[in-house]
């Protein structure tokens, strides 16, 4: 009997007070979970959490023994209330160095854009031991700490982070996806939906109604690793719907 395919996990903690009052839309949660997919990792859990160094502890704690990588996005930058460096090496247990390359780094990039300042220099400070992540875009780089990641806030610049990550991590087969939309309330399938999925292992369908000029529809999302299992599950909903007098649209309205 094959062995099922080994699933690799990740967690994200979103850290900052700016996305928990509204003022800042978090935009990370999709470009992680995205990026991830790709690398054959799934994103599982998602905590948004305060610039509170318990908070970012405790999350810190719990997710990083729970999933095979936690990510953390947002708090590295130069000013005081940017934590984020200083409550994981607390939930680590060692202390806060100045990462020697990274200082390196931040000196170079600055060297024509008025000098390496001590509040420049907050941004080369790391959990001791950790590795460093690139980012091309501003010269501070994301640091790494065993299977945590610490990455920017900034969208674009996370986004280079990400980049210079492409190839390190180990991951599974990518999650691959098929869609099929009808113009049906999804109570009217949800027999057939689990039927379906039941029928197929190793496939989970997702229902998304929506409702469009007064007309209900939904997108029926089918996940699997394998190809050749997606593609079969995927006609088998086709040809449910449509003995039921639905007409079926592969690749979704």
């Amino acid at each position: 009997m094959t062995e099922p395919a080994r699933i690799f996990t990740a967690a994200l903690v979103v850290i900052g007070d700016e996305i928990l009052s509204g003022r800042t839309h978090d935009k990370n949660i999709a470009q992680v979970a995205t990026w991830l997919q790709i690398q054959g990792i799934r994103l599982k859990e998602v905590r948004v959490v305060a610039d509170d160094t318990a908070a970012i502890v405790e999350a810190v704690n719990t997710l990083r023994v729970r999933h095979d990588y936690l990510f953390t996005t947002g708090g590295i930058g130069p000013t005081h209330d940017d934590i984020t460096v200083d409550a994981i090496s607390e939930a680590l247990g060692v202390d806060v160095v100045v990462h020697p390359d990274a200082r390196a780094i931040l000196n170079d990039y600055y060297e024509t854009r008025g000098g390496l300042t001590e509040a420049r220099l907050r941004m080369a400070r790391t959990p001791e031991g950790a590795d460093l992540i690139p980012n091309r875009f501003t010269g501070a780089p994301g640091i790494r700490c065993g299977n945590v990641f610490i990455m920017a806030g900034v969208p674009t610049i996370a986004a280079g982070m990400l980049e210079g990550l492409v190839g390190q991590l180990e991951g599974g087969a990518p999650l691959l996806s098929e869609t099929v939309g009808c113009w049906v309330g999804e109570s009217e399938v949800a027999d057939l939906l689990h039927a379906t999925e039941k029928a197929f292992a190793g496939c989970q369908i997702g229902s998304y109604p929506f409702w469009k000029n007064g007309v209900t529809g939904a997108n029926f999302v089918i996940r699997s690793t394998d190809p050749e299992v997606l593609a079969a599950c995927a006609r088998s909903l086709v040809v449910g719907l449509e003995d039921r007098g639905k007409s079926a649209i592969p690749g979704g309205i």
